[in-house]
């Protein structure tokens, strides 16, 4: 029975196209004898289709009906143009549907479908091609762009044969294309934009020249100077050759040298990329005459790159330069492509040998140009800024060239070892002997870094050998000698490039480093020279910033570290002994970032060793308290003995060794361990209570932390920890002596939190003992006793309670040194949702209870309750905004009164346009209207935060979409207030009230 299809309703056409996609997928056999009458029903069926999601079987439905038809087919000829006819009314694909639309097609999909369709046979070829080559010139970028696309995939499924005649309008076309939209490739001093056009005309000169190289492949048959000789004949191409070196002697000055300059290289590249024998013709062609208008020698006589005694070359010809550069980049791709040793490529005649005579003059030419375009630079640095810039260009593309060179493979390097040594030899010279050159060095430096990594990809080792004897060494030595004039910033970035390369390199530049470490150190403890800890502080900054990222990719690095950690234990063991005093802070917490790294890094067995030798050190000393955990144990008791600060640095260490470790790592004598960090936390030292929490948040929650643990349980331990701190937190002498020693005390409740937040992380109930425990701490200084207390008392209260308010902060941030999936804690999903559901209510409650208390007794209050919203997830914090937003907006103002408060304020402002941005926020909002604005339009004039001020208008701007009857009241007064933030000091501010005052001013 015969349908007329597209009668249908979209699903019953659907449904359709699904079944005669079946019937020709299944039974080809049965279908394909209907001959005429098949292809008929198909073009009737698809005709005018308009769904997406139908076209998509139309086009798969058109691909599949020509497959059953093989070439040469009659058939498939007579009805190929009234296929095509088809086909072409939806090219190039319009999508026009919203992004509401239940659609399972996109037009990526439908675009490649057509595509597909579109080469499904040759026999398309005399109605494909024009309408793809006239679409080029379209004015619609997306058509220009699907246009490359299709002609690049039309060029390889219809044959060199039926393509050969269009290889004309194929170039004349692209060339156009490839003027029109050079592929952006940055030159110095341009910068890559972000525009959505830019990226478009970006992906259409990329395109354009995909197709190019595509069509230098395919249309080759049967004479394959066809195509290469239209372009490299063309006179356009040539014309524009002579003008771009007439006039490049500045490349990056005029946007038309520019333009035109990277679409020759881009054609010159692609060319040859493409094979050897067309490499060739482009050589034969250009690099004679590049070279002849940089003066290049043609003699083939060999040279030395030194730093002295050479000729600076005089004026550059940068475009030269770099359409040089463009070729040999192109050259060695291609060897690159010919790992495997190919003899083509060194034939006599081909560009290899063209190359390999004029290297050694190249080479010499780009190394003079990069030490003596800087002098001459630094010798004309009056005049104008544009000559500064013409001098990096040549040290850029000179640089660039000589990169080239040193990078080709083994068996098709075009330069001698000698060469080689000398470009590396005159880089590293640069690197340490011109760094007053920012430019160059930096240039230089990265120069031998991709060098470097050039050797292990292709697997070099003549070339490793000459790298590792001139680079590596000289790398090296620079930490091995304190008398060169490179400062230490600078030699730890030099390291760090070189050592970045490979296994090797790195491997020899952290043993160096490790040395160099320990040397440091020992000098800052023991002869106590300032000097020396600062230096040890950056070479252990380079180490586990720099260095130790990147090694940890490598394999078999464990050991490396383990050592290194050990080594370091064994330093502090040594200076124990010596019982010299410490004062470099500053070294202990490097130290202990690094060593938390290193641990980190490491397996458990590896950290097992680590864990071992580290205890091993620090329970020799008598003085720390090293008594098991007990809970007879008297406050007295926990005290520390009277010692050297190399003890604080011991346990503070060690407790970097614990905070790092894995959950499954076996610790030793816990009991002694836990009273150990429980005197120090009380001490105020914070490094012992992150390792307390530590403890306790990865402990197993099915039994012990290890063979040699506690005797108590999980839950007993916990308690235990809780009362001797609790016990010595509370009691009369501790808050005596709070305000004289503020910052241990401080530290000690800091210390607690740490402990709570290890606890809530891994979801124990025990938390709420300790946040009861600093609410009361809070309330405390708000009740009637307070007014019998002494100054000296009240400070001391009102200190405890800032210290507790502050302390939810620590709880609910994240954190980089303790308790983060780095360091391999114990982390429970929505953790913070649930403690700021559980806390919201006591805190609301509480600031309702003590709404007319003095505002300074107020603020603590605040703190904790701004630190508890602007750390949980914003989901949590906009469903329960119809409870919060009053609260929020009496919050801001009482902590605007403070200028200590203005990070806080932020961060609260940051909640508040959250809120804003939700549909059921804005209800919320809507209901406070007056409270916000009031509050905002004080805000925007806050004097000690500009992010607060630009925030407060953005909030504002936001607020004028809101319901005309609740905000027109507002309008003058909002207005009032921009009008003054008008006249603001900093220029975001200044736009953003622009923005608010045009918002508020149209309401009407």
């Amino acid at each position: 029975m015969y349908v007329q299809v597209q009668s249908l309703t979209v699903n019953d056409r659907k449904l359709s196209f699904e079944v005669l996609h079946c019937l020709l997928e299944e039974y080809p056999d049965a279908v394909v004898v209907l001959g005429d009458e098949l292809l008929y029903g198909i073009c009737e069926a698809v005709d005018e289709e308009k769904d997406p999601d139908c076209l998509m079987l139309s086009f798969q439905l058109v691909e599949i009906v020509i497959r059953l038809f093989p070439d040469p087919s009659d058939l498939v000829t007579r009805f190929a143009g009234d296929i095509f006819e088809i086909l072409s009314k939806y090219f190039p694909v319009y999508f026009t549907h919203g992004g509401g639309d239940e659609l399972h097609a996109t037009r990526d999909d439908l675009s490649r479908a057509l595509m597909n369709a579109f080469c499904s046979t040759p026999n398309f070829e005399p109605f494909a091609i024009p309408l793809l080559l006239d679409k080029l010139s379209s004015s619609l970028q997306s058509a220009k762009l699907d246009s490359l696309k299709y002609l690049t995939n039309c060029l390889r499924c219809y044959g060199a044969d039926r393509m050969l005649k269009h290889s004309k309008a194929i170039w004349l076309n692209l060339k156009d294309v490839i003027f029109s939209f050079p592929p952006q490739r940055p030159l110095v001093l341009t910068t890559e934009s972000s525009q959505d056009t830019e990226r478009v005309e970006h992906q259409i000169g990329k395109e354009a020249l995909s197709c190019l190289q595509t069509a230098m492949l395919c249309l080759t048959s049967p004479d394959k100077d066809v195509f290469i000789n239209l372009i490299l004949e063309d006179e356009d191409v040539v014309k524009r050759f002579g003008f771009v070196l007439n006039e490049g002697y500045s490349v990056g000055t005029s946007v038309d040298i520019h333009g035109q300059l990277n679409a020759l290289g881009s054609i010159f590249s692609t060319i040859s990329k493409s094979s050897t024998y067309f490499c060739t013709r482009v050589f034969q062609k250009y690099f004679p005459c590049l070279l002849d208008f940089l003066g290049v020698s043609r003699s083939g006589a060999s040279y030395s790159i030194e730093m002295n005694n050479v000729n600076f070359p005089g004026r550059v010809n940068n475009a030269a330069l770099y359409l040089c550069n463009d070729i040999l980049s192109a050259c060695k791709e291609l060897t690159l492509d010919s790992l495997v040793f190919s003899q083509d490529i060194l034939e006599q005649d081909t560009w290899w040998h063209v190359l390999k005579r004029f290297s050694d003059s190249l080479s010499y030419f780009a190394g003079s140009l990069v030490t003596t375009c800087n002098e001459a630079a630094n010798s004309q640095i009056q005049q104008a800024v544009t000559h500064s810039k013409i001098q990096q260009e040549s040290i850029l593309y000179s640089m660039k060239v000589l990169q080239t060179l040193a990078t080709f493979p083994e068996h098709y390097s075009p330069i001698s070892e000698s060469v080689y040594h000398d470009i590396l030899l005159m880089l590293i010279s640069v690197v340490t002997c011109k760094y007053d050159d920012v430019y160059l060095w930096n240039l230089s430096l990265k120069t031998l870094g991709q060098i470097g990594s050039s050797i292990e990809d292709i697997h070099d080792s003549a070339k490793g050998t000459i790298y590792s004897r001139t680079v590596v060494e000289r790398a090296i030595s620079l930490l091995q000698v304190d008398d060169t004039a490179l400062p230490l910033s600078l030699k730890l970035d030099v390291v760090s490039e070189i050592g970045a390369i490979a296994l090797d390199p790195m491997s020899r530049v952290l043993k160096a480093l490790e040395e160099a470490i320990v040397f440091h150190i020992s000098k800052a403890c023991v002869d106590g020279r300032t000097e020396s800890a600062e230096t040890a502080i950056c070479l252990l900054e380079c180490y586990s910033c720099k260095l130790l990222p990147r090694f940890c990719t490598l394999q078999d690095f464990d050991e490396v570290l383990v050592l290194f950690a050990i080594r370091l234990w064994e330093q502090m063991e040594s200076l124990v002994a010596s019982k010299n005093e410490i004062k470099v802070q500053g070294l202990l917490d490097s130290l202990m970032m690094t060593m938390k790294l290193l641990v980190a890094s490491c397996s458990e067995e590896q950290q097992s060793l680590i864990v071992k030798r580290a205890y091993t050190i620090v329970s020799a000393v008598k003085c720390l308290p090293l008594q098991p955990f007990s809970p007879s144990s008297k406050l007295e008791e926990l005290r520390i003995s009277p010692g050297f600060s190399i003890h604080n640095w011991l346990v503070s260490l060690f407790a970097s060794v614990v905070i790092a470790l894995r959950p499954q790592t076996t610790l030793p004598d816990v009991d002694i361990l836990l009273n150990m960090f429980i005197v120090f936390l009380l001490e105020g030292q914070l490094p012992a209570a992150q390792a307390l929490a530590s403890i306790l948040n990865k402990w197993p929650s099915n039994g012990n932390i290890s063979e040699l643990s506690s005797v108590y349980t999980f839950d007993q331990a916990i308690d235990l920890v809780l009362e001797k701190c609790f016990t010595v937190l509370s009691s009369s002498s501790f808050l005596a002596n709070f305000y004289s020693s503020n910052d241990s005390k401080i530290n000690a409740i800091a210390g607690l939190a740490w402990v709570g937040k290890g606890l809530l992380m891994r979801g124990h109930e025990k938390v709420k003992e300790i946040t009861m425990f600093f609410l009361k701490c809070l309330l405390s200084s708000q009740n009637s006793e307070i007014m019998q207390l002494n100054q000296k008392e009240l400070d001391a209260r009102s200190l405890l309670a800032t210290s507790a308010a502050d302390a939810f902060q620590l709880i609910m941030s994240d954190s980089d040194v303790c308790l983060s999936k780095q360091f391999h804690a114990t982390t429970k999903p929505l953790y913070k949702q649930r403690f700021f559901s559980s806390l919201i209510p006591v805190l609301l409650s509480s600031v309702k209870e003590y709404a007319t208390m003095n505002t300074n007794y107020r603020t603590v209050l605040y703190r904790a309750f701004g630190h508890l919203i602007s750390n949980t997830p914003l989901a949590a914090v906009v469903a329960e905004s119809h409870k919060i937003v009053p609260t929020l907006v009496d919050c801001l103002g009482i902590l605007s009164l403070n200028t200590q408060n203005k990070d806080l304020i932020y961060s609260l402002l940051l909640v508040l346009s959250g809120i804003l941005m939700d549909k059921n926020g804005k209800e919320h909002i809507t209901e406070n209207i007056h409270l916000v604005i009031n509050l905002l339009a004080k805000l925007v004039l806050y004097p000690h935060m500009m992010l607060v001020r630009e925030t407060a208008l953005q909030c504002l701007v936001a607020m004028s979409g809101l319901p005309h009857s609740r905000i027109y009241p507002m309008r003058l007064q909002v207005l009032r207030a921009v009008t003054k933030a008008l006249d603001d000091k900093k220029w975001a501010v200044r736009q953003e009230a622009v923005r608010c005052r045009q918002a508020w001013a149209s309401i009407a």
